[in-house]
């Protein structure tokens, strides 16, 4: 005799890009429009919500001020029960699921609970900044090798960084600015000149981007007195300085 069909929903993990609507994946847009239930972080934009059918039950699980509206361990009990209760879920995050997401924890949570899992990646925040502000992370003058670190996670002196900024390298920070003094701290104690170009891309792919850039010494007075806030991403070395027309002293400068 067949099993009984499984009245259990499914998870999607669904990568929401960084921002502009237009920059969802084909399939993360058909599972949005076509949402009964969405679980959602504070980065989604609002106009990807605004996708969803009016009827869609939508959970906001924001991350404010380094504090989560809800525990990571609640969220997982959350999706997990939705599933139970046989609803398919979309838990839709800003970015892609598995860079700095927390993807994986959901992900391993479902197959825990005997919950089926399945991820959509999306155009990840830091691909997305870098584009929007016309800034390639890789550049046959410049850079050859990329690294991204989050500037805020279980203490940034824990955290070893060595060999992931300076000639011929990129370093994208994630979750940085309350750091950013430290950061480049840190940074300049391993090694980085002073001068090493940096640029900080505020609300990137969005109407209100912005892009500033300035010094590494100067990474936490340019955050301060520009008034940055999230999202936003701390892009290092000499592919920052492209727009300048300064790539031939930044990379001199880095060598």
């Amino acid at each position: 005799m067949n099993p009984l069909p499984s009245s259990t929903g499914k998870i999607w993990l669904v990568g929401a890009g960084p921002g502009d609507p237009d920059l969802l994946t084909l399939r993360a847009a058909r599972l949005v429009m076509g949402a009964k239930v969405i679980v959602h972080d504070g980065l989604v934009d609002p106009r990807i919500l605004a996708m969803a059918p009016a009827s869609a039950k939508l959970v906001s699980v924001a991350k404010r001020r380094s504090r989560h509206s809800m525990p990571q361990d609640e969220i997982n009990a959350l999706l997990v029960s939705e599933a139970l209760a046989g609803r398919d879920v979309v838990r839709l995050k800003g970015g892609d699921p598995f860079v700095f997401g927390r993807g994986g924890e959901e992900a391993e949570a479902a197959r825990a609970a005997g919950v089926t899992v399945e991820v959509v990646p999306g155009i990840s925040a830091a691909i997305g900044a870098a584009a929007a502000a016309q800034l390639p992370l890789t550049h046959r003058n410049a850079a050859s090798v990329v690294s991204f670190v989050a500037g805020q996670c279980k203490g940034l002196s824990e955290q070893n960084w060595a060999g992931l900024a300076g000639h011929g390298r990129t370093l994208v920070i994630y979750m940085g600015l309350a750091n950013a003094d430290p950061i480049a701290d840190k940074l300049m104690a391993d090694g980085l000149a002073p001068d090493t170009p940096v640029a900080v891309v505020e609300n990137a792919a969005r109407p209100e981007m912005r892009v500033l850039r300035g010094p590494l010494a100067g990474l936490g007075t340019l955050v301060k007195d520009h008034h940055v806030v999230s999202p936003a991403l701390i892009i290092i070395g000499a592919i920052t300085a492209l727009e300048d027309n300064n790539l031939a002293m930044a990379v001199e400068a880095e060598a």
